[in-house]
């Protein structure tokens, strides 16, 4: 069998030291078993080939983080009805209402993680751009 020779570029000469605990070696470990392959090569296909995923916009964030706030209200004014079912007093919303709210906020919080990920015309430009804040009150 012939020794091959590798471009210079190729070579590996590098070793970047990771920091992992007993249990996160011992995972890596069983996966790299489990792959076929060294552990050296299975963190380097996960580091290196895999796509990063897109991050959120800055609106997007606010957005996501104002309905995550919203989400709270609402789950207040659940708790404070079922409260109130149970005592026998008037109900300060519609259950079957609030429910349905709750659904939709985590229906659109979803859209928006998913859709700004989607994207692949995001650019810092954008990024720069993004002076948009939310009122105060």
């Amino acid at each position: 069998m012939a020794n091959r020779k590798q471009s210079k570029a190729l070579v590996r000469k590098h070793i970047f030291p990771v920091r992992l605990s007993d249990i996160e070696l011992d995972l890596l470990r069983i996966k790299s078993l489990d792959a076929g392959m060294s552990a050296s090569e299975l963190m380097r296909r996960n580091a290196l080939m895999r796509p990063l995923p897109k991050r959120l916009s800055k609106i997007s964030l606010q957005t996501y983080w104002e309905l995550g706030q919203i989400g709270n209200n609402l789950n207040q004014l659940v708790k404070a009805t079922n409260t109130a079912l149970k005592m026998g007093r008037t109900l300060p919303a519609d259950p079957k209402l609030l429910r349905e709210l709750l659904e939709l906020l985590h229906q659109c919080r979803r859209e928006i993680a998913q859709a700004d990920t989607e994207s692949d015309d995001w650019s810092e430009e954008e990024d720069e751009e993004d002076d948009w804040e939310a009122d105060q009150g």
